[in-house]
């Protein structure tokens, strides 16, 4: 229903806004001000990015927890999808979540929301084998000796004319 919502609210905030900031400044710089916007999102985005990765590539060298590099590259993922998309409103979150304090905020709020059952990193510990062993026996048998070799009964013989 929240999703329902959010794809009905936004497109009217959007052009809402639109309207009111093209009519008090005008349609050039109304257009002039998304492709500003698109252009020095896409900017912060990489450099936010390219922390957030040497952050997320730091945590698995040392073992950490990478949950916080990992949700903050989504966060910063989802900023750019909303930078690029034309609008003010869509805009105005997108360089909110660029913000490092908006994106803690964000983290703890919704980790306090999740509940994580199991984590683990590096190799797993070792098992008992016995319960993947099955006993049996055996015997080679080769296509020559073999009393029953003939059709599979899966396919019928070769029919000769």
């Amino acid at each position: 229903m929240y999703l329902f919502l959010a794809f009905l609210m936004v497109p009217l905030i959007e052009i809402a806004l639109f309207i009111q900031v093209g009519d008090l400044i005008g349609l050039w710089p109304t257009l002039a001000i998304v492709i500003l916007t698109a252009v020095l999102g896409t900017w912060l985005v990489r450099t936010q990015g390219r922390i957030a990765m040497g952050q997320l590539r730091s945590s698995f060298s040392e073992l950490n927890d990478p949950t916080e590099p990992l949700a903050h590259g989504a966060m910063i993922l989802l900023s750019g999808a909303l930078l690029l998309t034309p609008g003010f409103f869509t805009d105005a979150v997108g360089f909110a979540l660029l913000a490092p304090p908006v994106r803690n905020a964000m983290f703890h709020y919704l980790r306090a929301r999740v509940v994580v059952r199991d984590f683990q990193m590096g190799p797993r510990p070792a098992r008992s084998r016995t319960a993947d062993v099955i006993d049996g026996e055996f015997e080679e048998v080769s296509p020559e000796t073999d009393p029953r070799a003939g059709p599979s009964g899966w396919v019928d013989p070769p029919k000769r004319h």
